[in-house]
């Protein structure tokens, strides 16, 4: 007779079926826990794909100031200013009012621009205002030897002037054509606002016009 403590042949058949199903089940349940895993980070992906695509349209197509919009505390402009090319030295203060000059009639010959330790001709650094140049003058008995390497590093590499002019009426001026700020020192915000407003500004009358291939004055160390 059979052992009835010991399975029959069916129900041994009926154990090792129920143990696939249940290990059936539970790879599908895996299957699925992975898949939902994998459309939760395909989603999360995908949004922050979309997220960074909108944050670079909305930046990208975000307008830049106008620098003509930017106003500038002490801002003082000359006008419509003459452009003549001169032999021999300006008197800017009697012609136009200004020490240091922002413009006027001037030399033939362009100063190349950079940093000077020596002042520079007048007539030589207004042509660089005229090709869209700024000018930073700095009175030497005002400012100590890191204030001037601070007000070096603040100029453009290009299209600009640093130089001592001693007898400013401020410790920096800084200019452009037909315009200037007196500042009140290498740590003043207006440097900085000035320059982008009138660095190779279209106000120049010969913007973009060469910077270099020019005068090389006394004292050029950059």
């Amino acid at each position: 007779m059979p052992d009835p403590s010991k399975p029959t042949v069916k129900q041994q058949r009926d154990i090792r079926r129920a143990e696939k199903v249940a290990q059936m089940q539970k790879q599908m349940a895996k299957q699925k826990r992975n898949q939902r895993i994998g459309l939760i980070g395909g989603i999360t992906g995908g949004v922050l794909v979309l997220a960074l695509i909108v944050t670079f349209v909305i930046v990208g197509s975000t307008p830049k100031p106008d620098p003509s919009s930017i106003e500038i505390e002490g801002l003082k402009t000359f006008g419509q200013l003459t452009a003549t090319h001169v032999d021999g030295t300006v008197d800017y203060k009697a012609d136009y009012g200004m020490d240091p000059p922002a413009g006027g009639n001037h030399n033939a010959t362009w100063l190349n621009c950079g940093i000077y330790s020596e002042p520079v001709p007048n007539e030589n650094a207004v042509h660089d205002l005229e090709h869209g140049a700024v000018w930073i003058t700095y009175d030497p008995e005002a400012l100590s030897a890191d204030e001037v390497s601070k007000l070096q590093s603040e100029a453009p590499s290009t299209y600009a002037v640093v130089s001592p002019y001693p007898g400013l009426p401020a410790p920096v001026v800084i200019s452009a054509w037909s315009a200037q700020v007196q500042l009140d020192g290498v740590d003043d915000p207006r440097i900085q606002q000035f320059i982008t407003k009138f660095w190779k500004a279209t106000t120049a009358p010969e913007p973009g016009a060469p910077c270099t291939g020019g005068l090389d004055a006394p004292g050029k160390i950059a």
